[in-house]
């Protein structure tokens, strides 16, 4: 051996099968059968997992537009004595965020304390929270 015929590991040539030579007319693969045949890797995993779920069958449309939910206790916190509550404010106050660049419908749920006397608009509001909102002076 001498300088010139050392390589490094990475100038190894990859093995090539098939042409001749030591590994001969079957490349190693044996003799027939199904895995000595060009492309048999078997039947790739993420396949089988999608072929054991369940198929849902029919057309099912969801309603893309779900309620916003924003709780007194919040507004307590974002709005001042008599401040006007709207959909358009929460946005601004950053209680809630667009939607594909629109406002969600809003829905005011009753969780926290409200002392201040406002004014909602255009929302939907729970039982417990129309209680709380009128027993602080405000209206809905």
């Amino acid at each position: 051996m001498q300088l010139h015929d050392l390589k490094s590991k990475d100038e190894k040539d990859k093995k090539r099968v098939g042409r001749g030579g030591a590994r001969g007319t079957y490349c190693g693969r044996g003799v027939k059968g199904q895995k000595a045949r060009a492309g048999s890797g078997g039947e790739p995993l993420i396949r089988r997992i999608i072929k054991r779920y369940p198929k849902l069958r029919g057309y099912r449309r969801t309603s893309g537009r779900k309620n916003a939910v924003v709780n007194v206790g919040s507004l307590e916190n974002s709005f001042e004595d008599g401040e006007k509550t709207t959909p358009k404010a929460l946005v601004e106050k950053g209680l809630i965020r667009r939607k594909d660049g629109k406002i969600p419908p809003i829905k005011i749920l009753g969780e926290g304390k409200l002392e201040n006397s406002l004014t909602i608009e255009s929302c939907q509001v729970s039982a417990s929270a129309e209680k709380k909102i009128k027993k602080a002076g405000g209206t809905v």
